[in-house]
């Protein structure tokens, strides 16, 4: 265990290793993490597994905790690659492994399961909350369980409480993920880590995008079509917008146009961090409208955005940089990322961009995570579900 100044530093380790024999490779790669983590078990293990056989990635979920020791123990499949070794490995079979020790962490694990009636859904399994609670991570079957509902009534479900994580998706189709829970294996809802105590851990998202044009707000909105903006239909203030966008970001919005929603009216200088990210659907001409894959209001704040990779790059660039700044560059002991499976080598140079981007951007030797189906992480104090975003869990006593 490490002590900055009086200050005990939570212990980390990371491993990650690739093989046909995906089983021996998670006891590879759990005893890689426990290499770097030294004497004792650790507190708890995170274990993602690319493998083709949802079978086979049961085994080496379980083979993986084992190996740990480790008190709790989650994990998913990582159909699309996992992120370890400074490398995004979408194209073999490949386990990743993070485990932590910090004798200040309560830890509490849990299994979220849907009960359906005739008209509504539940969900069951979320612990009790205590005032000493600081972060939950997730990690959820992307056909099975209802995240995006589960994240919203989260604000008002569990005040206070972070979420992050990302949903997995099984090698073939529904029914095929696999989730692991404190060394078992499970098919269907979500698992996870409630994280409490006198420690240092936070969480952020790097949306991807920057804003073009200028702010404006919204005079006419129907649910998630809109309808006016500033006075004007919301496709002539577009129209507007990409006469005056040089040819090549005027290339960049023909795919990568979205829609980024302020989420602090107060804010007297909007920056990229200052703005939840939206999907923008499609153009209704008829209407003169747009619609976005979110519920919008009259009086909120809006404004264009546009995705590409150097976009996407300089944001990431921007978050890490502005984490480090707000803990004071106090030292990191060790980070997961829930990339979203569009960021790989299909976007960027190669996959290892946001392994390498993160590593680098927070002073880590290593970092775990996987390619998910969809990104978990707070924006402005609240939590959502995103697309094409980074999350980021940090751990180290400036993390708070």
């Amino acid at each position: 265990m490490s002590v900055r100044k009086g200050v005990v530093v939570a212990q980390c380790g990371s491993g990650v290793a690739v093989g046909f024999d995906v089983v021996r490779a998670g006891e590879i790669a759990a005893k890689k993490a426990l290499d770097e983590f030294g004497e004792g078990q650790p507190d708890f293990a995170c274990i993602f597994v690319r493998a083709p056989d949802a079978d086979d990635v049961a085994g080496a979920l379980v083979t993986a905790a084992a190996t740990t020791g480790s008190a709790s123990s989650i994990g998913c499949s990582a159909t699309h690659g996992v992120i370890g070794g400074g490398h995004g490995i979408e194209d073999a079979s490949a386990v990743s492994v993070f485990v932590l020790r910090d004798p200040q962490l309560q830890v509490r694990a849990f299994h979220l399961e849907v009960m359906r009636t005739s008209d509504s859904i539940a969900v069951l399994g979320m612990p009790p909350l205590s005032a000493h609670d600081r972060l939950a991570m997730v990690l959820a079957d992307a056909y099975s369980f209802p995240i995006e509902g589960f994240v919203d009534e989260s604000y008002d479900m569990l005040p206070g409480l972070k979420l992050a994580g990302g949903l997995a998706v099984g090698p073939s189709g529904p029914g095929s993920t696999r989730l692991l829970l404190d060394g078992r294996v499970v098919d269907r809802g979500a698992v996870g880590l409630v994280l409490g105590g006198d420690v240092g851990v936070d969480a952020f998202v790097s949306q991807g995008c920057r804003p073009v044009g200028n702010p404006m707000a919204i005079t006419k909105v129907d649910g998630n079509v809109l309808l006016e903006l500033a006075g004007r239909t919301a496709l002539s203030r577009l129209e507007d917008l990409l006469l005056i966008l040089s040819p090549e970001d005027q290339a960049i919005a023909s795919t990568g146009l979205q829609i980024g929603v302020v989420r602090d009216e107060y804010s007297d200088e909007l920056t990229q961090g200052d703005f939840l990210v939206r999907n923008l659907i499609r153009v209704d001409p008829e209407r003169r409208a747009l619609v976005v894959a979110d519920t919008l209001a009259v009086g909120q704040t809006v404004q264009f955005q546009l995705r590409d990779a150097e976009a996407a790059s300089d944001d990431l660039t921007q978050v890490l940089h502005r984490h480090r700044v707000r803990a004071g560059l106090a030292e990191v002991s060790g980070a997961l990322v829930f990339s979203c499976n569009g960021r790989g080598q299909g976007f960027f140079p190669n996959a290892d961009h946001d392994a390498v981007k993160v590593r680098d951007g927070l002073g880590l030797a290593d970092v775990t995570g996987y390619f998910a189906a969809g990104e978990i992480g707070p924006v402005a104090g609240r939590n959502f579900l995103h697309g094409f975003s980074a999350a980021i869990v940090a751990f180290g006593p400036g993390c708070e």
